[in-house]
């Protein structure tokens, strides 16, 4: 019933039909099939270092910063990349992690800055730190100067039609997903988030008012243990939060504010055996009062959880597109749904 995994995981020839995972995306990012066609650039990582400044050829950076077009990166080998400067991702770019066990960890992680259509699949983001200001190589090959960067694992800024999909992340010093300053059309699918205080924020600050355009997708996603907040935590923008898993929280699970809305459906809120049992926080702003539209919708609650919902009015649909429309199953189902969240282990030979 994962409609993203039925489409491309029980093919035993995966390996030789990868672009086939494009047409498997679902929600507000809707069909990847742009980032393949006849001008697809297929390159391989051979070598996890990094120079921020002169990038070698068979690294991350080389491609991001010197090679143009669709791009659909693979990895030769398990490696553990140690990023000197954070990653900023092209546009048309799919990082493939399938078959090998990759790692972006200790120091800086990605950024996805105007740019468009974009496919992370299946690495592990951890233990990121921030940045001082600095010198590095952008997407165009030219020396760029990036300012201070947060401790963060995956940021997102100005971007639309980005899909994140069968990542594991955790443990950073800031936040482990930031969709901000105008980002929109994002699918967030099959993660395994965990180890974070800050998990996942959709909307810049109460001032950037270009968020209430946003539309994100967040579905299928196994979150815990220990995980504090932001689950996600939404400002002005619309979020649909369908059939995910919820192991515990600390503060709460899903927050709002600045007239943001929310469709919560069939998802499973699991309280953690003491502590808070409420799922949903809301930030009152200027006094305004209760303006966010928060519902849920065919939700299941253990252990006493909880889930306020907004009074009166009419559940805010996603409106999906035939593209984008995907069948949300019973909240009974998603132990099911999500047990393969994160990095799949997939088998040299057949399938994942």
């Amino acid at each position: 019933m994962n409609v993203i995994d039925q489409c491309w995981r029980f093919n035993p020839k995966w390996r030789k039909h990868r672009q086939q995972l494009t047409v498997c995306s679902v929600g507000y990012v809707g069909k990847m099939t742009n980032n393949i066609g006849k001008d697809l650039i297929h390159y391989t990582v051979t070598d996890p270092r990094d120079h921020p400044l002169n990038p070698a050829p068979g690294t991350l950076r080389y491609e991001a910063s010197r090679i143009q077009g669709k791009v659909w990166i693979t990895l030769k080998r398990n490696m553990n990349i140690k990023l000197v400067r954070p990653l900023l991702i092209s546009s048309f770019t799919t990082i493939d992690g399938r078959g090998v066990d990759v790692h972006i960890a200790d120091n800086a992680c990605l950024m996805i800055y105007k740019a468009t259509n974009i496919i992370i699949h299946r690495i592990r983001v951890h233990h990121c730190r921030p940045q001082a200001p600095g010198m590095m190589m952008g997407p165009d090959g030219k020396i760029i100067s990036l300012g201070q960067v947060d401790g963060g694992a995956i940021r997102l800024v100005s971007a639309s039609e980005i899909w994140i999909d069968h990542n594991t992340l955790y443990n950073c010093q800031d936040g482990l997903l930031d969709v901000t300053r105008g980002s929109t059309d994002i699918t967030i699918s099959n993660n395994w988030f965990r180890e974070q205080n800050k998990v996942m924020l959709l909307g810049h600050d109460d001032e950037f008012v270009r968020d209430k355009n946003m539309k994100v997708t967040v579905v299928y996603n196994y979150f815990g243990p220990n995980c504090h907040q932001r689950m996600p935590r939404i400002r002005h923008g619309y979020a649909h939060v369908a059939n995910n898993l919820y192991m515990g929280w600390v503060q709460y699970a899903i927050g709002g504010s600045m007239e943001s809305s929310l469709k919560s459906q069939s998802n499973l809120f699991i309280a953690h055996a003491t502590g808070k049992k409420e799922v949903t926080w809301r930030k009152s702003s200027n006094g305004i009062g209760d303006t966010w539209k928060f519902y849920s919708v065919g939700d299941a609650f253990e252990n006493g959880a909880s889930f306020v919902e907004t009074k009166g009015g009419q559940v805010t649909k996603p409106n999906y597109s035939h593209e984008q429309n995907f069948k949300v199953v019973d909240a009974k189902y998603v132990r099911s749904l999500t047990s393969s969240s994160g990095v799949l282990q997939c088998s040299k030979t057949s399938i994942c």
